[in-house]
């Protein structure tokens, strides 16, 4: 099979050309893992932090991506609910211990043991993968293969930062950077909660009439001052800068969820916080960790239920570089996805 290959971590200023591709061979599932034959991979902005060095270090050479669908091409001796063709997905979080507390809990997104698809295990820039079963999912017929595999993780992460917010119908909310998760979540918001005003701060004009042209009531610079407090706010952004201007924009008692593994000048930023102006007021900073199996299915099912489609920009998988890049310098509007077969 052909894969595009991380062989070492670099910086992305430097060399535009992390991946190689390469011939490998395909991988055989383990008795309770499956084959599949991938069709399409998400591309998502934690591959930048992969490749230069902010998550944890990933397994290398490693395969990246972790928003992918595929079909059934091969079965372990333990998995009989599933038929050659099945249509499944696979998201970011590849497997958990299962025996831990936070596992016990259904918390399985803080288990000592998780481990990242395309990280510590190969994931989906690749043409075959294995994954367990019990970490695949069925994807709705309702969506193609590049408009499912964006909520595989834009989708399901923006899913559990809605629900750490506490949101109720009503309050308002921001988004910080609109990107994949960011459309997505304002469409999800849109639907489930109709009285909610969503003000959108993103730092390219382009992104900003976007989000106006999917309904946000104003949108604005990351450094301007939406024109009410907001009670919660969702970051998606790779700057510590958003989160000072972030907690700025809050309502006393306000939330802002930060949903990233990484922030890119975490190394040498100093936040210049404001006591009185970003903290004062009980206002709470809360993280996302990964997501759990839940997040996955319950999400599916709700973008299923109101056809929750993506806005896609299409890629072949030789072109995965050209994508980073992209993703990294250039306007983001909506999702970028690999189509591999």
């Amino acid at each position: 099979m052909q894969a595009m290959v991380l062989n070492k971590l670099c910086n992305l200023n430097e060399n535009q050309a992390p991946l190689e591709l390469m011939d490998m061979p395909v991988p055989v599932p383990g008795e309770h893992e499956i084959l599949l034959k991938v069709s399409s991979c998400g591309v998502c902005h934690t591959e930048l932090d992969e490749i230069e060095g902010r998550t944890p270090p990933p397994r290398l050479p490693v395969i990246l991506g972790h928003q992918i669908i595929g079909r059934v091409a091969g079965l372990g001796k333990q998995v009989n609910d599933l038929k050659a063709g099945d249509r499944m997905g696979v998201a970011w979080i590849f497997s958990a211990c299962g025996r831990c507390k936070y596992c016990l809990a259904g918390h399985e997104n803080l288990c000592p043991e998780f481990r990242a698809t395309g990280r510590d295990a190969n994931g989906g820039y690749a043409q075959y993968m294995t994954v367990a079963r019990n970490f695949a999912y069925r994807i709705p017929a309702v969506f193609s293969d590049v408009e499912a595999a964006p909520l595989l993780c834009a989708g399901a992460i923006g899913y559990r930062s809605v629900r750490l917010t506490g949101l109720k119908d009503g309050q308002r909310l921001g988004l910080t950077g609109f990107g994949a998760s960011g459309h997505l979540v304002l469409k999800m918001v849109k639907h489930r909660y109709p009285h909610t005003d969503i003000y959108v701060f993103a730092r390219n004009a382009g992104e900003r009439q976007f989000a106006l042209d999917l309904g946000a009531a104003w949108a604005g610079d990351t450094t301007e001052r939406a024109p009410h407090k907001l009670d919660c706010i969702i970051d998606t952004t790779p700057a510590w800068q958003a989160i000072v201007e972030a907690l700025a924009n809050l309502e006393p008692g306000g939330r802002l969820v930060i949903n990233a593994i990484r922030k890119e000048d975490d190394k040498h930023s100093l936040l210049a916080l404001d006591y009185p102006q970003h903290l004062w007021y009980e206002k709470e900073i809360k993280s996302v960790a990964n997501i759990t199996q839940a997040d996955v299915s319950e999400f599916l099912q709700l973008a299923a239920d109101m056809k929750l489609k993506p806005e896609v920009e299409i890629f072949a998988l030789e072109q995965a570089n050209e994508a980073l890049i992209a993703l990294k310098h250039g306007p983001v509007r909506g999702a970028k996805v690999l189509k591999i077969c």
